[in-house]
């Protein structure tokens, strides 16, 4: 069993920063990919931004020279680091992984953490 373990999040003014981590936890699995998706109120799940185990990135427009992904293979994790905050990036944050276990490859996500960003 996987399970993707979130941490950071919180409320912040427009402008400030905020760092989102979040750890894949388990035995017998490689991680093909991780990342980011989030959930506004109302609306649906999209991407905010993925990362390969070979380092390639796809940034969602929204977020592009604001947000900086970054990972730790040792350490199965992925960092989120959320400049230049804005309300319109309030949401539920959602961690991703798309891992390879028992010869498959399996989607998982995270419970989620919330993003509120005051103006």
């Amino acid at each position: 069993q996987v399970q993707l373990v979130e941490s950071g999040g919180g409320l912040v003014q427009a402008g400030g920063s905020l760092r989102l981590s979040c750890a894949a936890s388990g035995s017998g699995f490689s991680i093909n990919a991780m990342g980011w998706y989030r959930q506004a109120a109302g609306k649906e799940r999209d991407l905010v931004v993925t990362i390969t185990s070979s380092g390639s990135t796809n940034y969602a427009d929204s977020v592009k020279g604001r947000f900086i992904i970054s990972r730790d293979n040792a350490k199965n994790t992925v960092y989120l680091q959320m400049n230049s905050l804005k309300p319109e990036d309030t949401a539920a944050y959602y961690c991703y992984a798309n891992i390879r276990l028992r010869s498959e490859n399996w989607n998982y996500w995270g419970p989620g953490t919330q993003v509120t960003v005051s103006s």
